[in-house]
């Protein structure tokens, strides 16, 4: 079976990992999980020194459901109005793999 998996990036303070870590959770993975189509949504986190990275990886049934998530362009990364506050950066662009499953 072929889905698609998002995956987005994003980098904050040390300071601010727990504080934005729970703000991507009431938005961002709130919002994916209750969007048609969405099968997964994960958050992985890495703290390097006085930064925090993080990534959310989603999976999707198609690129249809991901837009509706994302809109029309869908290739670009969708920011919340308080990303502001936390993120260091703001990437223009996600990331997207054809994913295959084997079980």
């Amino acid at each position: 079976m072929k889905t698609i998996t998002r995956i987005w990036h994003g980098i904050t303070k040390k300071e601010d990992a727990d504080i934005y870590l729970n703000y991507l959770t009431s938005t961002g993975m709130k919002d994916y999980r209750s969007t048609k189509g969405n099968i997964s949504a994960k958050v992985l986190r890495r703290i390097d020194h006085d930064i925090c990275h993080f990534m959310t990886v989603t999976e999707w049934e198609s690129t249809g459901s991901i837009q509706q998530f994302a809109g029309e362009h869908f290739q670009k990364a969708r920011y919340y109005p308080e990303d502001k506050k936390y993120l260091l950066e703001f990437e223009e662009f996600v990331t997207h793999f054809e994913t295959y499953d084997f079980d």
